[in-house]
């Protein structure tokens, strides 16, 4: 497992019953809705947010688009920020992008990100030095970032300020990304280098096809809760909670 990310014990299966669970579920769209959402300048319809609370917006200008996917946990929160001394930062994030534990995204200037993107556990984006080399209370040079659709950013890598990324390219994980990336590539290292060449015969595909039918997949998710926890019981559960590290 990666830094901060759960353990074997927190990973084994879910020991609540179905209702629980579905109440859980609710509750955290209903966090969403009721605090997140006011937050952002736009919010798309069919978001999923997990651990809602640990999800951390400032400022204005953070748009994000349809069917989002967003997890975060206590240990790594997500963090989109707008610091701006000309009030004229924004973060613009498309539809069916996906959001993992640690994210962090911080603008003073613009940040566009495409549709189909995923940027994974511990990725940092920022358009901005936030200080100047000899002039410490400066935010330093301010540069737009743009990233294209369905790019795929891998666990701990940086987007540096000015950064251009091309569709469908792919970052490795722990890349510090310094210059524009070209589209169908795949980038890796301190400072990224193209490592390879994405095969044009190949389909790609999408995360947007998961949410063709979003009626359809929610019902398949609840048939497949129901069907995991049906043995589940609520005496179980607590004993669980109480005997944490016994197996079943």
């Amino acid at each position: 497992m990666g830094p901060g990310w759960p353990d074997e014990l927190t990973m084994r299966r879910d020991h609540r019953p179905y209702y629980l669970k579905r109440a859980d579920l609710k509750f955290q769209k209903f966090y969403a809705r009721h605090f997140l959402k006011p937050q952002f300048d736009f919010l798309g319809q069919g978001f999923v947010f997990m651990k809602p609370w640990h999800v951390k917006i400032f400022g204005k200008g953070i748009c994000l688009g349809n069917y989002a996917t967003v997890i975060a946990t206590p240990e790594n929160k997500i963090r989109l920020s707008v610091w701006s001394d000309s009030n004229q930062g924004s973060i613009t994030i498309g539809d069916y992008c996906l959001i993992c534990p640690g994210v962090r995204i911080s603008s003073a200037i613009e940040i566009s990100i495409g549709s189909n993107c995923m940027l994974a556990g511990g990725v940092y984006i920022t358009d901005s030095d936030w200080h100047s080399v000899y002039n410490r209370l400066d935010q330093g040079k301010q540069i737009p970032v743009k990233i294209g659709d369905n790019v795929w950013i891998g666990d701990f890598s940086i987007i540096c300020k000015g950064v251009n990324i091309g569709a469908n390219s792919i970052v490795g994980a722990r890349s510090v990304v310094r210059r524009d990336i070209p589209a169908n590539v795949i980038v890796s290292g301190n400072p990224a280098k193209i490592v390879q060449n994405l095969n044009p015969k190949i389909h790609i595909v999408k995360r947007e096809q998961w949410f063709q039918n979003p009626i359809e997949l929610g019902r398949a998710f609840d048939q497949f809760d129901r069907e995991k926890l049906k043995d589940n019981s609520i005496l179980h559960w607590l004993r669980t909670i109480i005997y944490p590290c016994q197996r079943d």
